[in-house]
Order: structure tokens, then C-alpha cells, then sequence
């Protein structure tokens, strides 16, 4: 029903879903205070992504594994900027297709193509544990990285089940235009003037953390987030808060963590009391 969360303010950390996950809230009549965690940007290099393409489409890998969705959008990029969208997409559809969660799934979906296995938990141990249950004896592994993420382990994983892996890592994040707008929003919360804080990725707390330390402002986060309604889309975002020693409000229902569940949670939650900046009044 629109208009659940009219007046309330709540500040999103998204980035590569931000305009998505923003219009929802809009919809629910949400004032949305968007604060992007990183600027993505394409690699700097595109020459490995290129010939990590003509390796694919020249023989088509068994598997390929996909971390993100902006990942396979960012590949299809270059592919098609060097006339090999078509092509690339055809060998796709040769191999298996793992997604870590969703966002792969409809990133997949947009190219025409569904995964034959998406990971009940979206995490790097996620997609080795799904990974471990597939017979991949002398198969060739196309891997698309993110960066932020030490992937040794989960390489080291799939090649000590018997397969060679071919990675790509199709773009970077750029954090130093974000902090200025992070601290500010850290401000936000320090003076109660945020109704909820929606997270939906653990490279989010993490990032909301180091910007803190960075900046000397550790202490005002903490005490923002005591005081703000914090809601999580997932255990795996509640397990990461729990790590640095802060806390869950509010969590989707029935196990749903997607972000429609996510804000039908919130408000449920936040409708017990009036937005913060009408009391204020």
C-alpha cells in the first residue's frame, strides 16, 4: 500500500541498485537520503577483460561463475564496444551458470539467459560451497570478481576441486569522492535527524566503518547508530553489524532478503512511532 513510510527519512547506502532500491522507498512515500558507498568505475585496463572475452568465446568455458550482477553488465560492455556482444552471449549459454545471489540472476535475464544454480547464501564461502558440490574434474571456470574482495580462498577452493579458473575483474571502486557524503550522513544520524538506516550489502557496514576510522568519527557512528533504527536485508549483513559490535532492528519476514520485503519491514517497524523529524516539530 503506498504511502507507508510517508515523512519518514531514510538513508540508503546502495550503489550498484541505488536508483531501484531508492524509487521503492519513494513509492512508499519515503524522503530517501541517498549516500553511494563508491563511485564504480570501469577498469583502467581493458585489455584483460578483452582477452578473457576472446578466451571465452574462442572455446566456450564449462562453467562460469558470477559474483555481481554490475560484473556481467560491465563485460557485455566491453563486449559490445569490440563488436563480440553476440558472440560472447552464445558461449555464455554453452556453460553452467552460478549466480551469488540475485542480482547475477537478473543481470543474466537482461542477456537473454537464466542461471542453472544461484547460491543459497550470497557470499564468496556461498559459491564454494555450492561449487563443491559439482563434479568440476578438468573443467574450465570463468570467474568475474569485484574488487574490495580478497578472492584467494574462493579461487583456491574451485581449483582444488580439479578445475583451472580464468578471472576477470571487469571494474573498480573509487571511495574518495564518497567519504565527504559518508561522514555527512554519519552526521545525520548522530543528530537524530534519520527515521532508518537500510543495509544491504556487508561491504556497506564495513565501508561505513573504515570512512569513520579514516575521518576520526568512529565514536559519533557508533553513537548514530545506538540511536537509529538499523535495518538489515539478510543474515549475512546482520552477521557482518554483529562483528563490529552493532545491532539488527529491523529484518525482513518469512526469510525473504530482497528489498520489497526488506521495506514492507521497515514499515511495519517504523509506523509504531511518528517520523523523528515531525516530533521534532
Amino acid at each position: 500500500m503506498p504511502g507507508r513510510l510517508e515523512g519518514y527519512r531514510i538513508l540508503i547506502l546502495e550503489t550498484r541498485e541505488e536508483a531501484q532500491f531508492s524509487r521503492l522507498l519513494q513509492e512508499q512515500g519515503a524522503h530517501v537520503l541517498q549516500c553511494p558507498m563508491f563511485t564504480i568505475r570501469d577498469a583502467p585496463d581493458p585489455a584483460p577483460i578483452e582477452a578473457w572475452i576472446g578466451l571465452f568465446i574462442a572455446k566456450p568455458f564449462d562453467d562460469l561463475v558470477l559474483m555481481t550482477g554490475e560484473g556481467l553488465r560491465r563485460i557485455m560492455k566491453v563486449a559490445q564496444r569490440i563488436g563480440a556482444d553476440q558472440d560472447l552471449i552464445a558461449a555464455i549459454g554453452k556453460a553452467k551458470r552460478y549466480a551469488r545471489g540475485p542480482k547475477p540472476v537478473r543481470a543474466l535475464r537482461e542477456i537473454g539467459l537464466e542461471a542453472d544454480v544461484q547460491t543459497e547464501t550470497p557470499t564468496s564461502e556461498g559459491v564454494a560451497a555450492m561449487l563443491a558440490q559439482q563434479d568440476l574434474t578438468g573443467h574450465r571456470v570463468g570467474l568475474q570478481l569485484y574488487p574490495d574482495k580478497d578472492h584467494a580462498k574462493l579461487i583456491g577452493a574451485i581449483t582444488s576441486l580439479g578445475a583451472q579458473v580464468e578471472t576477470v575483474l571487469p571494474y573498480i571502486y573509487d571511495g574518495e569522492a564518497a567519504d565527504t557524503n559518508i561522514v555527512a550522513a554519519i552526521d545525520e544520524m548522530a543528530q537524530r535527524r534519520v527515521d532508518a538506516i537500510a543495509l544491504t550489502s556487508s561491504g556497506q557496514v564495513r565501508r561505513l566503518v573504515d570512512v569513520a576510522r579514516a575521518h576520526g568519527c568512529e565514536d559519533r557512528l557508533r553513537a548514530g547508530l545506538a540511536q537509529t533504527p538499523v535495518a538489515s536485508v539478510g543474515p549475512v549483513v546482520s552477521d557482518e553489524l554483529k562483528a563490529y559490535g552493532l545491532h539488527t532492528d529491523i529484518y525482513p519476514a518469512n526469510d525473504s532478503f530482497f528489498m520489497k520485503p526488506l521495506i514492507s519491514a521497515m514499515a511495519l517497524e517504523l509506523n509504531k512511532t511518528p517520523p523523528r523529524m515531525a516530533r521534532q516539530v
